[in-house]
C-alpha cells in the first residue's frame, strides 16, 4: 500500500507541476516561461519525487515506465495493475485540481486545451498522426533506456534520478511542438478528460504509443545493456 500511494503521489506532482506551469504561466504576459520552462517543469517534478519516494516504489509514476520496467526484466508482473491504477488515480485528481484552479479566474470561459497531447488539428504544431506516433514510440523507449541504464548496478549510484530529470526535459523541449509531449498514458488521460475539443478522442494514440516504445527500450537493455 505505502507502493501505490507513493506513485498516486508522484504521479499527481507530476501532472500538478508539469501539466500546471504549462496552463498557468508558459504564456503569462510579458514573463511567460514558455516551452523550456515547462519542459523543466516536467524533468523537475520526476526529479524531485524520485528523491522523495523513489526508494518506496522505485518512482515509476507513468504507466509506460512500469510496463517499460517489467519488459526489461525489472519489474514483476503481478504489481503492474495496481501501479498503473494507482498512477491514474493520480493523474486524474491532480487534472482535476488544476481545473478547480483554472475555473477561479475572474475572466473564465473553458479550459482550452488545459496541457492536453493530440495530432493533427490538435497537434501545437499540426503535425500528423504518423508523426506524432513515431516521435512518442522513439521518445519513450529512449527514456526507458535512460532509466534503466542509470539505475543499472554500475552506474555511479545516487545520480539517476537526475539523469531521468533530465531526459524528461530534454524529451519535451524535443516533442512539446509535436504533441505536447506524452510518453506518460496517465498524464495524458487525465488532461483529455478536462480539455475542451475531441483531445479525448485522440487519447488512444497516448497510450499505444508510449506503451510500445516503452518495451522497446525495455527489451534494448535488456538484450544489450544488461550483462558486462
Amino acid at each position: 500500500m505505502k507502493k501505490l500511494f507513493a506513485e498516486f503521489f508522484g504521479t499527481f506532482w507530476l501532472v500538478f507541476g508539469g501539466c500546471g506551469s504549462a496552463i498557468f504561466a508558459a504564456a503569462f504576459p510579458e514573463l511567460g516561461i514558455g516551452f523550456l520552462g515547462v519542459a523543466l517543469a516536467f524533468g523537475l517534478t520526476v526529479l524531485t519525487m524520485a528523491f522523495a519516494v523513489g526508494h518506496i516504489s522505485g518512482g515509476h509514476f507513468n504507466p509506460a515506465v512500469s510496463i517499460g520496467l517489467w519488459a526489461g526484466g525489472k519489474f514483476e508482473a503481478k504489481s503492474l495493475l495496481g501501479y498503473i491504477v494507482a498512477q491514474i488515480i493520480g493523474a486524474i485528481t491532480a487534472a482535476a485540481v488544476l481545473y478547480l484552479i483554472v475555473s477561479g479566474k475572474s475572466d473564465f470561459n473553458g479550459v482550452g486545451g488545459f496541457a492536453a497531447n493530440g495530432y493533427d488539428a490538435l497537434s501545437p504544431g499540426g503535425f500528423s498522426m504518423i508523426s506524432a506516433l513515431v516521435a512518442e514510440v522513439v521518445l519513450t523507449a529512449f527514456f526507458l533506456i535512460v532509466i534503466l541504464g542509470s539505475t543499472n548496478f554500475r552506474a555511479p549510484k545516487g545520480f539517476a534520478p537526475i539523469a531521468i530529470g533530465l531526459a524528461l526535459t530534454l524529451i519535451h523541449l524535443i516533442s512539446i511542438p509535436i504533441t505536447n509531449t506524452s510518453v506518460n498514458p496517465a498524464r495524458s488521460l487525465s488532461q483529455a478528460i478536462f480539455a475542451d475539443g475531441a483531445y479525448l478522442s485522440q487519447v488512444w494514440l497516448f497510450w499505444v504509443a508510449p506503451i510500445a516504445g516503452a518495451i522497446i527500450g525495455g527489451i534494448i537493455h535488456k538484450s544489450f545493456f544488461e550483462k558486462e
